[in-house]
């Protein structure tokens, strides 16, 4: 009897570890929010998932059970390491947020090793704690092992993952709910087709034949308006100051700027993966449309699904090492002195952490301060850039926006962006255009702040030859004004699954606490 009193401690603390963070949100907070009812229906629910696993456990033979634990085991690592840097526990939104940022796996991992390794310590600690458990049990008494012993172990395991998703309990345990995430987005419906653009180009207008969306990563307003911006002083350009992002994370923020946003009218229930898209203006406008990225060196990122990618004429990967934008800067240059009419988005490489993977090594001394380094990193980054980029360019033929996708927050020890509590910082970033004179002059009065990156998309639109007017009522002000809207969105930018809402937040206030 001791030793099963024993087996059962064990369980019991490995288990807590595997779920500090759901046994935090759904219990502990909601009982201190005096929701006492929802925190006893999931404490239940977490205790009816944590016998099944102690069951399976002490059923299954040593190499069917080591497997469970693996697959557990990397379930509550994500959760943990998640969880522990973010501060929220991990749903659909959020994995397909972590699917579509891979490529920054490895600069999160520099960025954040402690609480990584704290997470991996954790996980094993759990791990470490329901083997143990487990050799108890197996130890003090013989359990039976057939087929039909088997089949009842595989459908108690799939119970709780079934019950999540067709009754109203929750919350799904950490060592199950990645598995069961990643299945809601595989069985996902398929996205739905794109909408036709809904307005008509005059082809009596003259138009630029080059039009290029600068997109770049991680790039705070404040350090390009310090170290950059006074290299563009002889440079003919339109500054218009501070903008808020449509997001303080990458895939959500340039999600939104291809798709655009009825700013006005937008809510939770808005569904981007419907509208026409950028890419399908510029196609009935006449522009040949490509996408550059610097960021990856295979498929789209940025959750740019199939209906969208097929919109796209030319996709090229151009990740370049340190070099990167000065290579996709080259590339842009020969496009825009080329004939014929295109249209480009570029994603940069920018700076995203950590910050001393994009300068020289030895530029700085190794330990110099965050601000530093991200100081280096954006000046090696943008020093040469617009030189290199505009190089020979007839300027009356060609349009060029250059915003970044997000801003960033370079407290010490604070989460630089994509934080659960954002910080106005996250939002701030640098918004200018560099025009033909003709369209300058629209923006010769624009205001210098009250712009938001969702009025890069209709002010497009009119240079497009569109009728801005039309285009300003469709998705938001063009930019002689400040935006009609602040609009802003977190991880889950698109409906996942069965969960038809975004998170979205919208308000007259600039973003941010």
């Amino acid at each position: 009897m001791g030793r099963i009193v024993a087996a059962l401690l064990l369980f019991a603390a490995g288990y807590a570890i595997a779920n500090r963070y759901p046994l935090t949100y759904n219990v502990l907070y909601r009982h201190a929010a005096g929701d006492t009812e929802s925190a006893v229906r999931a404490m239940l629910f977490l205790g009816l998932q944590g016998g099944i696993l102690l069951v399976a456990l002490a059923l299954l033979p040593g190499r069917w059970a080591a497997l469970l634990l693996t697959l557990a085991g990397a379930s509550i690592l994500v959760n943990h390491g998640y969880s522990g840097i973010v501060g929220e526990p991990v749903d659909g939104g959020t994995l397909a947020w972590m699917i579509a940022e891979t490529g920054q796996a490895g600069n999160a991992a520099g960025e954040f090793t402690a609480p990584l390794l704290m997470a991996g310590a954790q996980t094993a600690a759990a791990l470490a704690l329901l083997a143990a458990a487990r050799w108890l049990l197996r130890g003090t008494v013989t359990l039976p092992w057939g087929p039909g012993v088997a089949a009842a172990v595989i459908v108690m395991l799939a119970l709780p993952s079934v019950l999540y998703r067709t009754a109203d309990l929750w919350p799904e345990a950490a060592e199950r709910n990645i598995p069961g995430l990643g299945w809601d987005l595989l069985t996902a419906p398929a996205p739905p087709p794109r909408a036709a653009p809904e307005l008509t180009p005059d082809p009596a207008i003259q138009t630029p034949r080059h039009i290029v969306w600068l997109i770049d990563e991680s790039v705070a307003e404040a350090p390009f308006a310090r170290l950059i911006a006074p290299k563009l002083a002889a440079v003919p350009h339109v500054d218009f100051g501070v903008a808020a992002a449509m997001g303080n994370c990458s895939a959500p923020a340039q999600v939104a700027l291809r798709s655009g946003v009825d700013v006005r009218r937008a809510s939770p229930a808005i569904d981007l993966r419907r509208t026409p898209s950028i890419w399908a203006y510029a196609k009935r406008a006449g522009y040949r449309t490509m996408l550059i990225d610097g960021q990856t060196s295979g498929a789209p990122q940025n959750l740019l699904l199939a209906p969208e990618r097929a919109l796209i004429d030319d996709f090229r990967p151009m990740p370049g090492g340190i070099d990167t934008d000065l290579k996709i800067a080259d590339a842009l240059n020969r496009q825009m002195r080329a004939p014929g009419r295109s249209f480009t988005l570029a994603v940069l490489r920018g700076v995203h952490f950590q910050y001393r993977d994009h300068y020289p090594a030895g530029a700085i001394p190794a330990d110099s301060p965050v601000a530093l380094q991200y100081d280096t990193a954006l000046a090696w980054s943008k020093g040469r850039f617009f030189e290199r980029l505009l190089a020979g360019v007839d300027r009356d033929a060609v349009a060029v926006v250059y915003t970044s996708d997000h801003g960033q927050n370079l407290t010490p020890g604070a989460l630089p962006h994509c934080s659960r509590e954002a910080v106005r910082d996250e939002f701030r970033i640098p918004l200018l255009a560099f025009l033909p004179d003709t369209l300058a002059a629209r923006y010769a009065a624009a205001p210098r702040e009250g712009h938001s990156a969702s009025q890069i998309f209709p002010a497009t639109l009119g240079w497009m030859g569109y009728d801005p007017a039309k285009a300003a009522v469709l998705y938001d002000n063009d930019l002689d004004r400040s935006t009609a809207r602040y609009v802003w969105f977190g991880r889950t930018v698109i409906p996942m699954g069965n969960d038809t809402q975004v998170s979205l937040t919208a308000g007259t206030a600039f973003p941010g606490n």
